[in-house]
């Protein structure tokens, strides 16, 4: 029964490294891509380039208290504001993608784990979660559904999978090391 049971353990090593990223993305892009471009799209002022041109509604999402001091007029407002705005605002459009695609992943990880790291700052100090029990959760209680501690450990386990491990099976990563093209160059290392 032993030697089974460490024929099994020794596949499953062997395979974890290929599958275990892919359900990483598999789950973020099932759970998290559509949350995120969801949020993404209530960003972008109007016309093409309006991702350039944020709404009023995407400076009070990333700084409430900000917006309240100056009366919701974002004009005055200054342009590391602006500039904060608009890169949280195409993060949240590109890091997503690019994970469940798998391209530039590892990176695309870290990135996303930096994006969750400042959402959550803001949504506990810049909204007031940070006073209410409930939104703020807590590790090794009873419940399992605090939207900041618990629920966001879970997204930052997949994306600490992604940056450590890379894409897995079937991402444009792989893709693209195994090009013929590109042998030559990933070969040199």
């Amino acid at each position: 029964m032993i030697p089974f049971f460490d024929t099994a353990a020794r596949r499953l090593d062997r395979a974890a490294p290929h599958i275990l990223p892919l359900l990483a993305r598999l789950t973020f892009a099932a759970v998290l891509l559509v949350y995120f471009w969801n949020s993404a799209l209530t960003k972008p002022g109007e016309g093409l380039f309006g991702v350039f041109a944020p709404s009023s509604g995407a400076y009070v999402q990333i700084f409430p208290k900000a917006m309240e001091a100056v009366g919701y007029d974002k004009s005055q407002l200054t342009v590391l504001h602006w500039a904060v705005v608009v890169a949280g605002t195409l993060a949240e459009f590109i890091l997503p993608a690019l994970i469940a695609i798998g391209l530039l992943t590892r990176l695309a990880a870290v990135g996303m784990m930096g994006f969750i790291v400042v959402q959550s700052l803001t949504d506990l100090f810049g909204h007031g979660g940070i006073a209410h029990a409930a939104t703020l959760g807590a590790w090794f209680d009873r419940l399992s559904d605090g939207a900041i501690l618990d629920q966001r450990a879970y997204w930052m386990l997949g994306l600490a999978v992604l940056a450590m491990m890379g894409p897995g099976l079937l991402s444009a990563d792989r893709w693209i090391r195994n090009a013929p093209w590109a042998r030559q160059v990933f070969q040199q290392k």
